[in-house]
């Protein structure tokens, strides 16, 4: 029997690499997408379009208004950095979602503990990144401890383990390794400012970031570029 796991999956490329990653662990998905308020909504049709394509059967999707809060350009009305050079990247930019990260897992913790699923797949990077404080290691491994700390599965015996399998790797691997496993880019969203028909905008951090993997691993993005 497989081991059931919930993948975090927002509709981008590393969340769909690390889904493809966990398919071929033969892992039994549950996938769990948020609209947390995001501007870039248009990443919550792609993740359906993603797990229609892998023929996942139990997907969810959770509604829970970040915008409330605001505090960052991808739930406020500030504006998201656009052409930033690889310099710009060591400082955290305001596309920075406080708690994000900690909020998603969460989540996803309580949706693994109410199926008695113990894995659980975020497809944060440590390497190829914003400098989100909540994509480091050891942001992961404070979390799991907290999981395992935290809920009555955890303490009645069972280990919680969040999987990283991007953690370390450059966009260029992640790339590669998705190329390998037959992913199909095409129906990815990456950009945090896509025009109205979804195409990406091909200037912000995560379109950068992306084109630049693209280009290194001497793959073509199949999105299209031109607004």
């Amino acid at each position: 029997m497989k081991k059931k796991a919930v993948i975090l999956l927002s509709g981008g490329l590393d969340s769909t690499t690390c889904l493809a990653i966990a398919i071929k662990d033969r892992f039994e998905i549950n996938a769990l997408t948020i609209n947390y308020g995001q501007h870039h909504s248009f990443e919550l049709i792609a993740a359906k379009n993603i797990v229609n394509n892998y023929n996942v059967k139990n997907h969810k999707i959770i509604n829970i208004d970040l915008s409330k809060f605001g505090g960052s350009s991808l739930t406020d009305n500030l504006t998201i950095p656009k052409d930033r050079n690889e310099s710009d990247l060591q400082n955290i930019p305001n596309t920075y979602v406080p708690a994000r990260n900690t909020v998603l897992l969460s989540l996803a913790l309580a949706f693994a503990e109410t199926i008695n699923a113990y894995d659980i797949f975020i497809g944060v990077n440590a390497l190829d990144y914003s400098g989100y404080p909540d994509c480091r290691p050891e942001y992961i491994e404070s979390f799991e401890k907290t999981a395992n700390l935290a809920t009555k599965a955890g303490v009645s015996g069972h280990i919680f383990s969040i999987h990283t399998p991007l953690i370390n790797m450059t966009k260029t691997d992640i790339i590669n390794k998705g190329n390998e496993l037959g992913v199909n880019y095409s129906l990815t969203s990456s950009c945090y400012d896509p025009f109205k028909n979804g195409d990406p905008c091909g200037r912000c951090d995560a379109c950068y970031l992306r084109l630049k993997g693209f280009n290194m691993s001497k793959i073509k993005d199949p999105l299209n570029y031109s607004g």
